[in-house]
């Protein structure tokens, strides 16, 4: 019976970061999706995205309850105790992805309504991959415990936001040229600026993965671009 109970509370902590890690997966397909029903004009794809984006607002409640469970049971070591923590505002952070996810399926089922603007697209479909990547890398620094990975990640934030500066001059200029082009490249605005919200929350996780495994928030200030909107 003492033995069981020694590891209970180890085992709740790995069911905990299982489950924080289905979520970032969850979170991480919502947007790929989102990405792809913008590029392909889907509209019966972008509906799914918005219709599943209720999956992760309830895994973020469970991984909440369980992680306050956890603290309230009983003492924890201070790794454990950052562990914890950090699952919390991950949970946090990958439901705010979701809901980003959502809102660029939303955008993409009015832009699939308009006419094709093919070159427009695929800058925010290229966009939409770095950020995917960067929050794949970012669950999986997650997932292995891997600081160096999350630094990588974290160390690259300014790349999304140099690819944001650039697509909006882009649909800007497109925009001047043809006032048509007006409301959808409006919509594409967003969605790209949807996705460099995506890229800052990889970064966070990057920092959390830091703050759990070092017990402290990276010693530099985070390497952001500076934002043309």
């Amino acid at each position: 019976m003492g033995l069981f109970a020694s590891r209970q509370p180890d085992d709740d902590l790995r069911r905990l970061v299982a489950e924080v890690a289905r979520m970032g997966g969850m979170a991480e397909s919502q947007t790929d999706d989102a990405v792809q029903c913008v590029a392909r004009r889907d509209i019966g794809l972008a509906l799914a995205v918005v219709g599943r984006d209720g999956r992760i607002d309830d895994a973020q409640r469970d991984i909440e309850r369980r992680a306050v469970a956890l603290i309230a049971a009983r003492r924890q070591p201070p790794a454990d105790l950052r562990r914890i923590v950090a699952a919390m505002k991950l949970a946090v952070s990958i439901e705010r992805t979701g809901d980003l996810a959502r809102n660029i399926a939303r955008r993409a089922v009015v832009i699939s309504e308009a006419e094709p603007m093919t070159a427009l697209t695929r800058s925010v479909e290229r966009m939409g991959d770095m950020v995917v990547e960067r929050m794949h890398e970012a669950l999986d620094a997650y997932a292995v415990q891997d600081l160096g990975r999350a630094m990588a990640v974290w160390s690259r934030d300014q790349e999304v936001d140099e690819h944001y500066n650039s697509l909006f001059r882009e649909l800007l200029g497109h925009m001047v040229a043809d006032q048509r082009t007006v409301t959808p490249c409006t919509h594409l605005l967003f969605v790209a600026k949807n996705l460099e919200r995506i890229g800052d929350h990889a970064t966070t996780i990057a920092e959390l993965v830091h703050y759990e495994l070092t017990g402290a928030e990276p010693a530099a200030d985070r390497p952001m671009g500076v934002y043309a909107f």
